[in-house]
């Protein structure tokens, strides 16, 4: 069962990620499972002032809304991940400003793997995805696709989505992303190359920290 106290729970995570800087106005969408269920952010809604009546609640397997608020015209793919991804219980898309500079840049580094947070928490590899029209079919498709098997990708042109575990998971994902694209910018900015974390590094720190390398994806 859905209670009231978590969408007061789901509002507090919203405005977190907004306070953060991570969204601002309408832009980007959040969702939660909660058994066959999740909420998600609904149509129009701006994430940073998110209030309870504009919280949509969504069945997984089909999509059904039950609480006759529409949800975000993302949702579809947020549903979609969390069908594939049975250990994925929050999704998070977002527009934060250095990331989303990345994302808009024609040159993007090769890496941003600037210290030991970016390769154990947002990833090894970050996919990209070209361009497509928000709330189409093929981008939920192509997202949908990209993190079976990462947890972080960058939408050109557009923005990052993120997922994991719990609130505080796909959170430290967001902000890390982030921290690790400022660094980058401001470096090349600067006139300087980042001295990025090698190949024989990030081993290291997975094989340490995680158990296993991730080159080929999460599992």
């Amino acid at each position: 069962m859905i209670y009231r106290y978590h969408y007061e729970e789901f509002v507090r995570q919203a405005r977190r990620v907004g306070d953060a800087g991570l969204t601002i106005c309408s832009s980007g969408n959040l969702s939660w499972r909660l058994g066959d269920e999740m909420l998600v952010s609904g149509t129009g809604s701006w994430i940073p002032t998110l209030t309870p009546e504009k919280v949509s609640r969504v069945r997984i397997a089909d999509g059904e809304v039950l609480n006759g608020v529409k949800p975000s015209m993302e949702s579809v793919f947020h549903r979609g991940v969390m069908l594939e991804r049975p250990d994925v219980n929050v999704v998070l898309h977002f527009q934060s400003p250095y990331a989303t500079l990345l994302a808009c840049s024609k040159e993007r580094p090769k890496s941003i793997a600037v210290t030991a947070e970016v390769p154990l928490h947002v990833g090894r590899v970050i996919p990209e995805i070209p361009f497509k029209t928000p709330g189409s079919p093929e981008l939920a498709e192509a997202v949908i696709a990209a993190l079976r098997n990462r947890n972080t990708i960058q939408l050109l042109k557009h923005g990052q989505v993120v997922c994991g575990t719990s609130f505080d998971d796909v959170f430290q994902r967001a902000m890390f992303l982030e921290m690790a694209s400022r660094i980058t910018y401001q470096a090349l900015a600067a006139g300087k190359e980042p001295d990025v974390l090698t190949e024989e590094e990030i081993d290291a720190l997975e094989m340490h920290f995680i158990g296993h390398l991730t080159k080929d994806g999460l599992f």
